[in-house]
């Protein structure tokens, strides 16, 4: 029996889980269940009670609640030895100051600010004086009292302005540029940067085989990964910056294109596992 909590895909069973927890009736479908299917927006709680009842759920979100946040992905590209950009991880204010007191930061001006929460570029902020640090250390002092917690810093890269996207959806990867044509640090298409899925295909080629070992290694078969290239350097190597298990889908041809690669997919690893 396919059971499916996903609002878009027919299973055996079909059960609708947004806005509430899952109950003993969910408990009980899904240990009768020989897979499951969940949303890509499904809650922690909602996933564990899949995968402890279930041996098969698409997506696989294991990585996604094993390593939340930025700084997870961060201990995530370490664990799987994949090159990153450097970077300091750490859960407070206080942290930062104990091991740096005065002696400023440790990494290279300019250097990234990454929150630990946030997408599409809204919590990633450029600093390029230690005045502007100190501002944004600041903001993370004020955060905390809400309660949302943890930073990191990240050595900048010099990418021309761009960074790749690489969609993996099941077995698919989708692979695209975000560029932005006015200059500046963001490359995100939500702050005007425009798309090219044909440029510098070599460059493609190798970020799309860092990722698929990266997935490999995690089993993650639903995301968006954002990597990027030294401009400095003609043969630089890709370096991953972050995952997106929430991802725009303008790079992918609209919603309506997203979705049906998602629904063949499901169907392609239904089939594997001889349940189609």
């Amino acid at each position: 029996m396919i059971l499916s909590f996903h609002p878009l895909f027919t299973g055996d069973q079909n059960i609708l889980c947004a806005g509430r927890k899952p109950g003993p009736d969910d408990l009980a479908a899904t240990k009768k269940a020989a897979a499951v299917i969940v949303p890509q927006g499904c809650p922690r709680r909602l996933y564990e009670m899949a995968r402890n009842h279930c041996p098969n759920v698409f997506p696989n979100y294991d990585a996604r609640f094993a390593y939340p946040g930025k700084l997870g992905q961060i201990r995530l590209f370490r664990q799987t030895a994949t090159a990153h950009p450097a970077s300091k991880l750490y859960k407070n204010v206080g942290t930062y100051h104990r091991q740096h007191n005065a002696k400023g930061p440790p990494l290279p001006l300019p250097l990234v600010f990454k929150f630990n929460w946030g997408g599409q570029g809204d919590t990633v902020f450029l600093v390029e004086t230690r005045e502007a640090l100190n501002d944004m250390l600041t903001d993370a002092a004020r955060f905390e009292k809400t309660g949302q917690t943890g930073f990191l810093l990240q050595q900048y890269i010099e990418s021309g302005n761009q960074t790749l996207r690489v969609v993996v959806i099941g077995q698919q990867v989708r692979s695209y540029w975000r560029i932005q044509p006015s200059g500046g640090f963001y490359a995100s298409v939500s702050k005007g940067a425009v798309i090219d899925s044909e440029a510098a295909p070599e460059q493609q080629h190798k970020a799309v085989a860092r990722v698929r070992q990266l997935c490999r290694k995690t089993g993650i078969n639903l995301a968006g990964f954002d990597v990027i290239f030294s401009s400095k350097y003609k043969d630089s190597d890709p370096l991953l910056l972050e995952i997106n298990y929430f991802f725009g889908r303008r790079g992918l041809g609209g919603s309506e294109a997203y979705y049906r690669i998602l629904m063949e997919e499901i169907q392609a690893w239904l089939a594997g596992l001889d349940l189609a």
